[in-house]
C-alpha cells in the first residue's frame, strides 16, 4: 500500500447511528439496546437509518459502501460532509470530528476537504462544461486564470477535450457524468464522495467510467468513498468494501475477504454469481514459503488473479507456481488443485 501523502486524510467513523423522527435522541438508547428496525417504526414511529457504524477508511484508497436499496448506504455517505447530522457518533477526518464543527468550520471543510459526484449528475443546465467544472473553485474565490487552467486540465483528463463550450443538454449521459467527475477533481479536495455515481449509465459506459476513475486514482491517490448496489462494481473498484443491510454493517474487508469468506447467507447471495477467477488473487490461496520455491517453476507476482495463474500453468509443463513479492523474492507457492478449488463457490 502506498504511503498517504501529506494532504491526504483518512476517515474514521465511530459508533454512528441515525434515527429519523421527532424524538430521535430519546430513541437512541433503545437502538443501543438492540430494538429492531421494524419494532422501532411500529411501536415508536421512528425510522432507523443507521445503527452503530464503525469503519476505518484509509487515506488515499477507495472505500466502497455496498447494499441494496434502503440499506442506508446513501445516508451514510451524506454523514461524512454532514449533509445529514448523526443522532450519535463521531466522524473523524484527519483526527478532527466533523460532528463537532460549527457552521463556519463545516463550510470550510465542505469547500476545501470534500467534493461530491452524484448519480443524477447535478450539472447546472445554463452553464457550459467549463463553467460547470470551475464552479467549486469559483465558490472558493480562486483567481479566474487558475480556475480555467485547473478545469481545462481535468476536462481533458476525463476525455472531454474540445467539449468545454458545450452545454449539458448537448452531451450524452456518460459525458455529463465525466463533467461531474471533472468538477469534483478540479476542486482538488482530498476526499471524493461518489454516491451511485455510475448507476444511471449504460453498462459499457459504466465500465468505461470505472476504468477512468481507476486510472486517475493511480495518479491522485485521493480518499474515495464510493456507493454502489452492484457487487461487480464494488469488487473492481474497492480497496476495501463494507456491506450494509437495514442500516447495519454485515461484513467489511477486502474483495478477497468478501468473496472467499462471506459472513452470512446475505453476503453469500451477493457473491454466488461472481466470476471468482477474475477476483481472487493467488496470494489469497497460496501456501507461504520460507525458501526459494520449487526450482524451475514458473513465477507470478502477488496480485495475479486465479484466471491469469491458471493460464500461466496451462502454457507451461509444471503443476505449481512460485509467487513472488513486490521485491521479486518468492513468498509462496500454489498448485493447480488449489487454484481450481478457489473457483468453487463452496464456503
Amino acid at each position: 500500500m502506498a504511503e498517504p501523502q501529506e494532504n491526504q486524510f483518512g476517515i474514521e467513523i465511530r459508533g454512528l447511528s441515525k434515527i429519523f423522527g421527532p424524538r430521535a435522541t430519546d430513541m437512541a438508547a433503545l437502538v443501543a439496546q438492540g430494538i429492531s428496525k421494524a419494532e422501532l417504526n411500529e411501536r415508536h414511529g421512528h425510522v432507523l437509518g443507521l445503527r452503530d457504524i464503525n469503519i476505518d477508511m484509509p487515506a488515499g484508497r477507495i472505500q466502497v459502501i455496498m447494499g441494496l436499496s434502503g440499506s442506508g448506504k446513501s445516508t451514510l455517505i451524506r454523514h461524512i460532509n454532514r449533509l445529514i447530522d448523526p443522532t450519535v457518533g463521531e466522524i473523524l477526518v484527519g483526527g478532527e470530528d466533523v460532528v463537532k464543527m460549527d457552521a463556519g468550520a463545516l463550510r470550510t471543510f465542505r469547500r476545501h476537504k470534500t467534493a461530491m459526484v452524484f448519480q443524477k449528475f447535478a450539472l447546472l443546465p445554463h452553464r457550459t462544461v467549463l463553467e460547470n467544472t470551475v464552479y467549486g473553485l469559483e465558490v472558493q474565490g480562486v483567481p479566474r486564470a487558475r480556475q480555467v487552467d485547473e478545469a481545462m486540465r481535468w476536462i481533458a483528463r476525463v476525455g472531454l477535450g474540445g467539449f468545454e463550450k458545450h452545454y449539458p443538454n448537448q452531451l450524452s449521459g456518460g459525458m455529463q457524468q465525466r463533467v461531474g467527475l471533472a468538477r469534483a477533481l478540479t476542486n482538488d479536495a482530498p476526499i471524493l464522495l461518489m454516491d451511485e455515481a455510475f448507476s444511471a449509465l449504460d453498462p459499457l459506459i459504466r465500465t468505461d467510467m470505472q476504468t477512468v476513475l481507476l486510472d486517475i486514482q493511480k495518479e491522485i491517490r485521493k480518499t474515495i468513498v464510493f456507493i454502489t448496489h452492484d457487487l461487480d462494481e464494488a469488487l473492481r473498484l474497492g480497496d476495501r468494501i463494507a456491506i450494509l443491510r437495514d442500516g447495519e454493517i454485515v461484513q467489511q474487508g477486502t474483495s478477497q475477504d468478501i468473496v472467499l469468506r462471506p459472513a452470512d447467507d446475505y453476503v453469500e447471495s451477493f457473491v454466488r454469481e461472481v466470476n471468482r477467477g477474475k477476483v481472487i488473487e493467488v496470494d489469497a490461496v497460496m501456501t507461504p514459503l520460507a525458501g526459494d520455491g520449487a526450482p524451475g517453476s514458473p513465477q507470478v507476482p502477488v496480485g495475479t488473479t486465479v484466471d491469469e495463474a491458471i493460464g500461466t500453468l496451462v502454457a507451461g509443463t509444471g503443476d505449481s507456481l512460485t509467487i513472488t513479492g513486490t521485491d521479486g523474492v518468492p513468498v509462496g507457492a500454489v498448485t493447480l488443485r488449489q487454484l481450481a478449488a478457489a473457483l468453487t463457490s463452496a464456503r
